[in-house]
């Protein structure tokens, strides 16, 4: 039986649409169904019963969770729904019997294909902008359309707010009403491209979730995505695939594989057809991308043949075969990196920071233990070896969108600041608690510690900054709190677990189920509260739609005893450290800007509504527009801080010189028009959340697109994360302005300082 325990976090979780037939060797879906419910029923850490009760939930979630705007749904059809399955979706679980989900989705395409069919003849009428009408633009807490007329009402106003929103678009490729046929043609041609396999995917995903919102059923090509992330390495051909118009388009080479060494394949290639070898090509157009990937993914040194349509093509008749070898990709961007910062210290001579980007706590659990595996820990090690070669005075170890990942890694690196003692507790459904240590007695960086946070910093994130603050290691600095997810997760292989599905291979995908929670070494638990930082910064993310508490049902705070541990014995003067920031802080434009716009934001949450006037609609641009003019006008008047900055990769860290950055001004790019409800038809996930999935005590962060494979939902970027990503040689990179990085940088500055001069410091600090 293989279990990979996991901590979770928010990465982009996407329901399927669409009906088709199963593939003759799929594994039976009534039989995963049953396992799944099981397992849900006796492995979760709630023990909580599959019953009417979670019936009722469940299929709450079910409907939310395919029509999450409440736009395709009358109210009639929710209450046929409530009467038919309300009070008996757990048996049919149990039973193994997949008809209602089926069923719920057959109505929910058809309620789409009916819907597209008036849309379209919404698009042939005129429309003025000249109304006083507004349209809601978040509906997932308002009611369902009564009937058919209610509906009818609502999406007239949708049509005519992206009309308008196209209109508005300076730079759009083709009129308003071409684009919105474009966009809802995709959307049907998304619906006939799904399986039953998909529509058993979302259902049981939905079950899942209605458990705790980090328990989730993931299909077999997702838990193959899942391995990939966690070891950072698959074997393809190094291409970024993108799903346009049903075909597979390249969209991005990898630098160094074997297509980009191949030289044939070029971005905007549209595939037609893979073939294995020198066996027939199966057409691939209007082929699910996840497929198109699986074909292209194979055995190293094994040959894929693509007959590709090239961009460059007038005639797309035109046919291109391209053989390529494959080979082992290593995803480079989601490896831990680092920077040192040279700038004048508090005594006016230069000093050197160092800067370490964390963005998941990575490990090749395969091959654990083997020379080549992949290990955070062991990445950041290297890291820390050559910033001391170059004498840096003080460290930032930044964990910002850094949603979580291995346990053992997490422990691990947190052994890396601290002598030996415990990192973290964790509790199982029995109340047992097991405390997980670093038993290395060995510090690999003793010196002033920063650790970097904010809302999207989760899971092992917050293990790593507990422990550090609980023993007074590190100051946390970033947004008032972190995620608040204190659950761990193991990874249960359906086929593995349950014989009879077949012969213990992956196809019948993988649970993720939640079997524990986890608690601070003094007691307190990160469940919902996360970690709060020590010096507080104004940030874009910090407000309540992230983080645990806005996710659907989360298991609940609570506490267990303390162990004994060592503190740290040197202060951290946080109380100066936080008097000399937030005077900085007043007194920066950049803060007072993220201010501005993060009291924006919440208005327009708030609100809810856009209006389908154009006057009103061009002077809100106007004003948007004003603003950003006047801010960077200002922007061009403030002398910036002459820091020198020197890249350090985990390819360039044993060459003798430093690489130095040299920055460029961002190009201005036309802003791109949102429309009011993005993707119409496309599903989402049950509670708009981020999530992700993880392997053995492991964690996958796919918020990046992976080589050969599709993209998924990318986080927004930090205020202005300007470590870029780097590929051993460039120098040159975007400058972007990040008030956060600069502040954090400030602050440990301060704290060397502090250290060096305790004297300086107020009676009254804090440790």
């Amino acid at each position: 039986m293989k279990f990979l325990h996991a901590f979770c976090a928010p990465v982009a979780l996407s329901l399927v649409l669409g009906i088709a037939n199963l593939r003759a060797d799929a594994p039976d879906p009534g039989q995963i169904e049953i396992s799944v419910g099981r397992l849900l029923e006796q492995g979760h850490y709630s023990r909580m019963k599959l019953d009417e009760k979670v019936s009722q939930r469940f299929l709450k979630n079910y409907l939310e969770a395919l029509d999450y705007n409440h736009l395709y749904f009358t109210q009639s059809d929710i209450d046929l729904f409530t009467a038919k399955y309300g009070n008996s979706l757990h048996n049919d679980v149990l039973l193994g019997n997949p008809d209602p989900a089926f069923t719920i989705f057959d109505i929910y395409k058809k309620r789409i294909e009916d819907r597209i069919a008036k849309i379209k003849e919404l698009l042939k009428q005129k429309y003025d902008f000249t109304s006083d009408h507004s349209v809601e633009i978040n509906r997932q807490k308002a009611p369902w359309p009564k009937d058919d007329a209610a509906a009818d009402e609502l999406w007239r106003d949708r049509v005519e707010g992206e009309l308008l929103q196209e209109t508005l678009n300076k730079h759009a490729v083709d009129t308003p009403v071409k684009v919105l046929t474009r966009r809802y043609d995709q959307v049907l041609r998304n619906l006939g491209e799904q399986t039953k396999e998909d529509i058993i995917k979302g259902f049981l995903s939905t079950l899942a979730l209605t458990y705790d919102p980090h328990s989730d059923y993931m299909s077999k090509s997702e838990l193959d995505t899942f391995q990939i992330n966690m070891r950072l390495s698959l074997v393809g051909i190094g291409a970024v695939l993108l799903s346009e118009d049903g075909y597979a388009k390249i969209g991005e080479l990898v630098p160094g594989g074997p297509a980009s060494k191949n030289g044939q394949l070029k971005v905007g290639d549209r595939i037609a057809g893979v073939a294995q070898g020198d066996k027939d090509f199966v057409d691939a157009v209007d082929m699910k991308l996840d497929k198109v990937v699986d074909m292209i993914r194979g055995k190293k040194d094994t040959i894929v043949r693509l007959q590709v349509i090239p961009a460059t093509a007038a005639d797309p008749s035109v046919r291109k075969v391209i053989e390529i070898k494959r080979d082992e990709i290593k995803l480079k961007e989601q490896e831990a990196k680092a920077e040192i910062i040279e700038r004048p210290g508090a005594d006016g001579n230069p000093i050197r920071l160092g800067w370490i980007v964390l963005p998941s706590f990575y490990a090749d659990m395969e091959h654990s233990g083997a020379a080549g595996a992949k290990s955070t820990t062991k990445d950041v090690l290297a890291l820390i070896n050559r910033l001391k070669q170059e004498h840096i005075q003080g460290l930032v170890m930044d964990l910002r969108r850094n949603g979580g990942g291995s346990l053992e890694e997490a422990v691990n690196l947190t052994g890396l600041f601290i002598k030996r003692g415990p990192v973290v507790q964790a509790k199982d459904s029995n109340g047992n608690i097991h405390v997980s240590k670093d038993r290395d007695p060995s510090v690999a960086w003793d010196g002033p510690l920063i650790v970097c946070c904010n809302r999207l910093s989760a899971s092992a994130s917050e293990i790593f900054a507990a422990a550090l603050q609980d023993y007074n290691r590190a100051v946390i600095v970033g947004d008032s709190s972190t995620f608040g997810k204190g659950t761990v997760q193991t990874m249960l292989e359906i086929g593995r677990i349950m014989p009879f599905l077949g012969s213990g291979n992956n196809e019948a995908g993988a649970l993720k189920l939640t079997i524990q929670k986890f608690y601070r070494i003094a007691g307190g638990s990160t469940q919902h509260k996360g970690v709060e930082s020590d010096v507080k910064l104004p940030s874009l993310f910090d407000h309540q739609e992230i983080g645990e508490s806005a996710l659907k049902n989360p298991l609940p705070y609570d506490t267990v005893p303390p162990v004994d541990f060592d503190k740290w014995d040197h202060p951290l003067f946080k109380n100066d450290l936080r008097a000399r920031s937030a005077a900085r802080v007043a007194a920066d434009p950049e803060f007072r800007y993220i201010t501005e716009d993060l009291n924006e934001l919440k208005s327009r949450l708030a609100d809810n509504h856009v209006s389908l006037n154009i006057k009103a609609r061009q002077k809100e641009i106007d004003d948007d527009k004003a603003r950003r003019d006047k801010r960077e006008a200002a922007r061009a008047k403030v002398k910036r801080p002459e820091d020198k900055t020197y890249v350090i990769t985990l390819d360039n860290l044993s060459k003798p010189d430093l690489q130095l950055v040299t920055f460029e001004k961002p190009e201005k790019k036309p802003a791109e028009a949102n429309p009011v409800d993005p993707k119409p038809a496309e599903p989402k996930s049950a509670d708009g959340k981020l999530q992700d999935g993880k392997s053995k005590d492991a964690k996958t962060d796919s918020t990046k697109p992976s080589p050969d494979a599709t993209t998924s939902i990318e986080p927004p970027a930090a205020e202005g994360d300007d470590l870029a990503e780097d590929d051993g040689e460039t120098t040159n990179h975007i400058e972007r302005i990040d008030p956060i990085k600069t502040e954090t940088l400030n602050i440990l500055n301060d704290l060397i300082d502090l250290s060096h001069n305790p004297k300086t410091a107020t009676a009254s600090t804090s440790k």
